[in-house]
């Protein structure tokens, strides 16, 4: 699989990024997803991720993470495939700023927020969501048990 990181803080640490690195590969692993599959994670800052949001969410706030899946269809879309085009995943954006505030606020680590929000914007590239309660409650169940098969538990 390949993984391309990009740190526009310049504050995530090598072991960190290492770690999310090997983290993807087993969500990857565990959900199926082809060796050839190809995903960008990007670290920003809260301002960042909050223009990001208010420009294609249209909620003019900061947040966690935000996922661009490029799998999804849309209608009227017609399908490309061939075995020669890599499997592109999209892009996952961490507000390495709320992942701080948020790993206080929960009591655990940097290195297992920065996974629970890499995991959670993994899935949602795989076509996970949590518009309904029922749809949350699969996911956010789903996560927790690849974070604690992987060894990263709050």
């Amino acid at each position: 699989m390949h993984i391309d990181f990009h740190d526009q803080t310049r504050s995530v640490p090598t072991d960190d990024i290492d770690l999310l690195q090997r983290l993807i590969i087993f969500t990857a692993e565990r959900e199926g997803v082809s060796r050839e599959a190809e995903v960008s994670i990007n670290f920003v800052d809260n301002k960042e991720i909050q223009e990001l949001n208010r420009n294609y969410r249209q909620q003019d706030k900061t947040t966690d993470v935000i996922s661009f899946a490029l799998q999804e269809s849309v209608e009227g879309e017609l399908d490309i495939v061939g075995e020669d085009i890599p499997l592109v995943l999209g892009d996952i954006v961490i507000s390495v700023d709320k992942a701080k505030e948020q790993a206080v606020e929960y009591n655990h680590s940097l290195e297992r927020e920065l996974g629970f929000l890499t995991v959670h914007g993994f899935l949602h590239l795989l076509g996970y969501d949590h518009m309904t309660e029922e749809d949350e409650k699969k996911m956010f169940q789903k996560q927790e048990a690849i974070l604690e098969e992987f060894g990263l538990e709050r």
